[in-house]
Order: structure tokens, then sequence, then C-alpha cells
């Protein structure tokens, strides 16, 4: 008997990768999501600001909400919506493919109320903006 080998298949030459998009491309299609470096890169283009220091004020603002988020605070983004922390109340769940019931302890959770303006706007550009806006 003869042990045949079992080969990883050979991979792609690198020509046949597609090419990196760019942020304007990333974002135009619908349901894309907007990586951190693009949103750098994009805070630098409209701002005239270097990649660097683009990158600096954009931690400074998450880190930001994130330290008010952690202290109960809301945090309004005008035109966007408000973050803010909500309370959940202690619940019996049922743990998937046993059917046990658990006890889900009380807790937190951020929540986001899109702002009207940002709601009008999506209505106006979506049919069927309510499926984006289910909370």
């Amino acid at each position: 008997m003869t042990k045949k080998s079992t080969k990883a298949p050979a991979k792609k030459p690198a020509a046949a990768k597609a090419p990196k998009r760019g942020a304007a491309e990333a974002t135009a299609g619908r349901g894309g999501k907007v990586a951190k470096t693009q949103l750098v890169e994009q805070v630098a283009e409209k701002s005239g600001l270097t990649k660097k220091q683009a990158a600096q004020g954009v931690d400074a603002a998450m880190d930001t909400i994130v330290e008010a988020l952690r202290q109960g605070q809301s945090v309004g983004l005008p035109g966007l919506g408000t973050l803010s922390v909500r309370d959940t109340a202690a619940r019996t769940g049922v743990r998937p493919g046993t059917s046990e019931r658990i006890q889900i302890p009380a807790g937190k959770k951020v929540a986001f109320k899109v702002a009207q303006t940002l709601k009008g706007e999506l209505k106006q550009r979506s049919p069927d903006y309510h499926v984006l806006l289910a909370d």
C-alpha cells in the first residue's frame, strides 16, 4: 500500500488578489463598515491634519466617549445621536442546546438613540430605513 500525500491546494498568484479598496469605495457600498484607519484617513483629508494627528484626535475622542460611558454619563453627538448606559434587569434565560433554564444577572448595556436629523436623512435616502433603525 502506498500512502497518499495530502498537500494543501496551491495558493493563487499575488496578481489574482483583489486590489485594496480606498476609504471612499469602502463606504460607498451599502452595509459596509468603516474601519478606524478609514475614519482616520477621512478626518485627515477633511481637516487638513496629518494622518498621525488625525489618529491622535480620533483616539482622544473615542477614549473620552468610553470614559464618559464608564462613569454612567450620556454622550451627545450632534447630528448623529446619543449614547447612554442603561441598566438591564435580572431575567431567566434558556441555555441553547440543553434547554436548561439559567438566571441571567442584572447588568448594564450601551444604548444608542438616533438623532431626528439623521433619521430624517436616512428616511429620505432609503425606502427601507426602518430596517436600519430597528432599535
